[in-house]
């Protein structure tokens, strides 16, 4: 053991997170719930533990040495100066080797992923396509053995890529817990050395580092013997490796929901403050829930109240065939569609911006699919709007000589004056395929359904404000200017880009209500519309719905029931064939749901 043992970290969990959003407590509370649940969890028949005593004992009745791999943003010296005081206490000691000494040097990292970081932009990268793997010596690797006379542990980030015969702990962190680690100054990229601003070490996050560890996640998942999730630090959950896979496979025939997130931002509103109950009333406002952002998000598990989160990307890692059905041939194992919230509501407008070309996104940031979207009013107050399309007497020159003056002169855009806006409309969808420039106006609560991707965004103008941190946000007048189709303008607009909607299939008491989607959209939007009950065939595509009217419904897939409140929203994989849906709602109940086109697979 090195002194950092000795002398021990901080273990107050508030000074290791920098959120005033609560954690997620170890144990669901066993309370009657009337409303949006934001700690959704999956039951499983298997046991969750739940701290260091209990894994202690397991490492313990081992025979094989012990492999602790885990993903960024674990706090490893706290975990293992907590886990060796517990072996120490029943006689068990350890010969202790991390796997970061096996690392290259530092300048050999930064000049491995140099190109792919692009340190000249503060926001944008290219993935990383290769492994983590990459990162380390092999010479050094071959020399992390046991000590034949000791019991030993190697752990750290890639600790499996060890030629050693052991049992396999994996420590999972889940990616908003990343992120508030990162802002409070605690966390290292792969590989660094140096504690960088959380926004660079986010970018070196999304585009370095996640990337290779999520390969490697991947590739331990059938090996896995334990799962930890480590994110109350001093108050673990785990279970073993083979309960994962059984509720992995569980979770893959069943409707569930992902565990959401929530963020403040600049131009966040109160809505979901106000109405969301269980989150902290003193931050500022909620921009953003993170209802199904795949690659953010995680899936609780419970069993006899004990919580335990991994992340969503195990679901498909497991088996992308039996989530994503006929989708798999095409997406592999990225989850194609995402479902957030963006609330204005007593809030302020989103910046003007714009989401770049298939073409562009592939070339310059390796990403095989881009950021097609639509916004689906969920609610509004009076006189709220949509900024969407051109003008017909746009100029294309001339709005950008506007845009660069105000960029450099801090000087007001009449953004109407070149942009279209619509009011809102209660159900209204409206389509903003890559190109399109658009944003949402004050006093909207918009239903984001769009395709995955989330961080590209090219901001044009954003109103001559600060950030919360009162710094200015990054526009990106070029890369914008670069993807923007000036085609999509005047009527256009109205005709193209406010989808159509229509009854495609009808009963007694119910109907089926299409939203027609841009041909640049590689997803449908249906509406299930009734009073008591409705049935869905996945038909071989996994569903992504939200209840956005009415305040109660039962789902039902297999011997499985889920109960789904207004604005939440679940998800319903292939594999599960079929699904009914009962209103125990007042009045009528809307479903929205999405899925990926037959004919984009």
């Amino acid at each position: 053991m090195t002194d950092t043992y000795k002398d021990g970290i901080n273990t107050d969990i508030g000074s290791l997170r920098n959120t005033t959003q609560f954690i997620i407590p170890a144990k669901k509370a066993q309370t009657s719930r009337h409303g949006y649940d934001i700690y959704p969890a999956f039951k499983i028949e298997d046991t969750i533990n739940t701290d260091f005593n209990s894994l202690s004992e397991w490492i313990i009745s081992q025979s094989q040495n012990i492999i602790i791999d885990g993903y960024s943003g674990v706090y490893w010296d706290l975990f293992v100066k907590q886990l060796n005081q517990h072996l120490t206490q029943k006689g068990k000691t350890v010969h202790w080797i991390t796997i970061d000494t096996a690392l290259k040097p530092n300048l050999v990292i930064d000049q491995l992923i140099e190109d792919h970081l692009q340190s000249a932009d503060p926001v944008f990268g290219k993935r990383y396509d290769g492994e983590l793997k990459d990162f380390f010596d092999p010479a050094k690797l071959s020399l992390i053995q046991p000590d034949p006379q000791e019991f030993t542990i190697i752990y750290g980030c890639g600790a499996a890529l060890a030629t050693v015969d052991a049992k396999i702990i994996y420590i999972d962190v889940p990616k908003n817990e990343i992120q508030f680690r990162s802002r409070a100054n605690h966390l290292h990229n792969l590989g660094s050395l140096a504690v960088t601003d959380p926004k660079a070490q986010y970018k070196r996050f999304y585009f370095i580092d996640w990337p290779v560890l999520n390969k490697h996640k991947q590739q331990l998942l059938a090996n896995i013997d334990i799962i930890v999730d480590e994110q109350r630090v001093t108050e673990i959950s785990w279970m073993t490796g083979i309960a994962l896979r059984k509720a992995l496979t569980k979770m893959s025939r069943h409707a569930f929901r992902a565990r959401p997130w929530f963020e403040p931002g600049v131009w966040g509103g109160q809505w979901i403050k106000d109405n969301i109950t269980g989150l902290n009333q003193s931050v500022i406002n909620y921009a953003w829930s993170f209802e199904l952002i795949a690659p953010e998000n995680g899936i609780v598990m419970e069993n006899g109240g004990q919580l335990l989160e991994v992340a969503f990307d195990l679901l498909l890692f497991h088996n992308n065939q039996a989530i994503l059905g006929k989708a798999a041939k095409r997406f592999g194992y990225h989850f194609p569609i995402r479902f957030d919230f963006l609330d204005t509501m007593d809030g302020d407008k989103l910046s003007l911006q714009c989401h770049p070309a298939v073409a562009y996104t592939k070339e310059h940031f390796g990403e095989d699919f881009t950021q097609d979207e639509t916004y689906y009013i969920l609610d509004h107050q009076e006189q709220a709007k949509v900024y969407l399309g051109f003008q017909e007497n746009i100029d294309q020159d001339e709005f950008k000589l506007v845009l660069e003056d105000s960029f450099n002169n801090h000087t007001p855009v009449a953004v109407e004056k070149y942009v279209q806006t619509f009011n809102s409309k209660k159900h209204e969808l409206f389509l903003i395929p890559n190109g399109t420039v658009h944003s949402s106006g004050k006093n909207n609560l918009v239903l984001e359904i769009s395709a995955t991707p989330y961080i590209f965004t090219f901001k044009m103008y954003d109103w001559l404000r600060p950030d919360l941190n009162g710094k200015p946000r990054p526009l990106n007048i070029d890369r914008a200017f670069a993807n923007l189709n000036f085609e999509r303008k005047g009527e256009v607009v109205k005709d193209t880009l406010i989808a159509k909607q229509s009854i495609i299939n009808q009963g007694d008491d119910w109907q089926l209500v299409n939203l027609i989607t841009h041909p640049d959209h590689f997803y449908a939007i249906n509406r299930y519309e009734f009073d008591t009950v409705i049935e869905g065939r996945t038909e071989g595509q996994c569903h992504i719905l939200s209840l956005v009217e009415g305040d109660l419904i039962l789902v039902r897939t297999g011997e499985m029931e889920l109960e789904i409140h207004y604005a939440e929203t679940f998800i319903i994989p292939a594999e599960a064939l079929q699904y009914q849906i009962i209103n125990k709602s007042k009045g009528r109940a809307k479903v929205l749901t999405a899925f990926v086109k037959d004919e984009c697979c």
